[in-house]
Formats: structure tokens, sequence, C-alpha cells
């Protein structure tokens, strides 16, 4: 994993951190030279701790100040924040007795999907998400977050265990699309998204779906037909990523192209609540998940609660109905009159 990765927007953040460390650690350990970090040398900083405080303060402020309005574009880059916790990590935080349960039993298993069963407060349920991998190798066994058809498949068999036993799913999604290789495609990647879609639609538990990190087209929408859908307040949801829209429109793909496409797209979680996509957007720490894991897993542990407590209520009738309701009123339009045919 990346042991130092800072975004540009954050490098104000990043200097003011690094001065915070180098003044904890003068005053742990008075008389020692620690070693100078981010620029600045260890002469420069004076062990007090009401400039610790102050500094503190300070670095409160900068992340208020930075994170307020972030641009789509730098929504994304966090979204995609090497230390950005993952569904291994939520699992690990949220999850008592969690049981990993592998392969799809028709042609493999796919580590870019991870299924299992978990309790989830004091609710045992089936936990469906993506994982990217930390380590070079975990990516590229993960195939950096694609799944493949036979991971597509693996979801759905659990999600019908689950239905079996009566068991709520929880999914998480973080991912920039299905993997589009050769073999994925021969196997049937679009099939098997296809009917992850149908089958989903019609589970007769309740399903509740958040977009963790990157919500990217048909990859994302493989396990995110829900009763209820959520964002992470900095993850995106589209049909493709910045950089495969600019491509498209523009022939070509760099900052000027990624950040016009960021903004048409529509892909942060104030447009997608905006446009009726999502039902809820959830807080993350001040500064980002990345920041604060353990945080960011007890915010998304309480709204996940707080919605399998009111669905779980819920008859399977209504489930069922309310969830396809959902979905076939999304892109609803209406065409205005104009003025000259009222007049006619």
């Amino acid at each position: 994993m990346s042991t130092f990765y800072q975004l540009e927007f954050e490098k104000p953040v990043v200097a003011i951190e690094a001065e915070i460390k180098l003044t904890q650690q003068a005053l742990e350990s008075p008389g020692i030279e620690v070693p100078a970090l981010g620029g600045i040398e260890p002469q420069d900083i004076v062990p007090n701790t009401a400039d610790l405080t102050l500094l503190e303060s300070r670095r409160v402020q900068m992340l208020k100040d930075v994170y307020k309005d972030l641009s789509p574009w730098n929504t994304v880059r966090v979204a995609r924040h090497p230390k950005r916790p993952q569904t291994r990590d939520y699992i690990k935080h949220l999850c008592r007795d969690f049981c990993e349960l592998h392969g799809d039993r028709n042609f493999g298993d796919d580590p870019a999907l991870i299924t299992g069963f978990g309790r989830i407060g004091n609710r045992k349920c089936l936990i469906v998400g993506h994982q990217k991998g930390k380590t070079t190798q975990e990516k590229l066994a993960c195939h950096f977050g694609c799944a493949h058809p036979e991971g597509y498949r693996k979801a759905l068999a659990k999600m019908r265990i689950a239905e079996k036993f009566g068991l709520p799913i929880v999914t998480l999604v973080d991912t920039p699309g299905a993997y589009p290789g050769l073999g994925a495609e021969e196997r049937g990647q679009a099939e098997a998204i296809a009917v992850n879609l149908r089958e989903m639609s019609r589970l007769k538990v309740p399903i509740v779906s958040i977009v963790i990190g990157e919500g990217g087209s048909g990859g994302a929408l493989g396990i995110a037909v829900a009763d209820r859908v959520a964002m992470l307040e900095y993850s995106w949801y589209s049909v493709i990523s910045p950089e495969g829209c600019a491509a498209i429109l523009w022939k070509q793909a760099n900052e000027q192209t990624n950040t016009a496409a960021a903004i048409a797209l529509n892909l942060t979680a104030k447009d997608n609540i905006k446009n009726g996509i999502v039902d809820s957007i959830i807080n993350e720490p001040l500064g980002g998940a990345h920041r604060d894991h353990e945080t960011a897993s007890t915010l998304l542990q309480q709204w996940i609660e707080t919605q399998l407590n009111e669905l779980c209520d819920q008859s399977t009738e209504q489930l069922v109905e309310a969830r396809y309701q959902r979905f076939r009123k999304l892109g609803d339009y209406q065409i205005a009159q104009s003025e000259t045919a009222e007049l006619a």
C-alpha cells in the first residue's frame, strides 16, 4: 500500500499535519532530535502545548474550508484515495462473526466481490461488497475492484441463500466498472449483470446498498438494486467514469476534460440525491473517510441499522412492490407544452 499519497488540494493540510506531528514528537521526547518531516526541520519546532492546540485548531478549520465545496473532479479523487476504507475494512469494524463464502458453483471465485454472513449490530445479514485491494498484489488479484461475471453470479447465489433464510442483504459498492476483458465477455459479463438486476428486484428480503467509493456503471448496479440506496459524502455514482466520458466526448482525457466531464455527469452525492437516484447521503468524518476509518464505519452502521429496522417491519409484498416502483420512477420527466401550442 502507498506509504504517502497527497491530493493536490490537500497540500496546505498535509503541511500543517507534518508540523503537528513534529511538535508532538518534540513534546513526547524533549531533548531528542526528531527527523525532518514534510520539509520542516526539527529545529524550527518549539515544543509548546499551547502551540500544539493552536495548530490542531488551524488544521480543523483548514479541513472544513477545503472540504466545504469540493469540485466533482476532486470528489472523484477523494473516492479513489488509497487509504479510503474498502469493504474488508468496513466488515472488520461493522461485523461480528463474519463468515466469508466463496465461488459461484459454476466457474470459480472472484476476489473483486466479497460475500459472507455476519452480524451488524444485533441483526444477522448477508454482506456483499467490492474489494479493490491495498497492496499491488491484492489490486492485481482483485482486478482493481472490477468484478468478473463469476463475481456477480457468486453474489446472486449468496443472496438467494439469504432469501431462503429470511436474512436482509447489505451491499457495499466500490468499483470503477465491471471488468471489460475478453475472458469476462466470453463468460457472459452483460448477461450476469442483467440477471442480477432482474433477480435482485424481486428478492423477498430487505436490501440496502451504499456507494462507499466509486460507483461506475453496470458494475455498480449489479449489486445495487435495493430498497434503500445511499452514498457516502465523498463518493461518486454515474454511468461512466470522468476519464471514460472525456475520452468519448473530447477524444482525450486530461485535467481539463476530466474536470468538465465530472461536472457534466452529475456524479456527486448531492447531484444524485437531487436527481432522485439515491435516497440518502451518509456523512463522512472531517477530511474524508480515509482519515478516520472507525468514525466512518460507525456512521455507516448507524444508517444501515436504521434502514433495516424500518424495512424489516414491512411485509414481503410491500417490500417488493416499493422496490419495483422505486426503480420504475427513475428518469421520470414531463413534456412542457409550448406557449404557441396552448394558444392554438
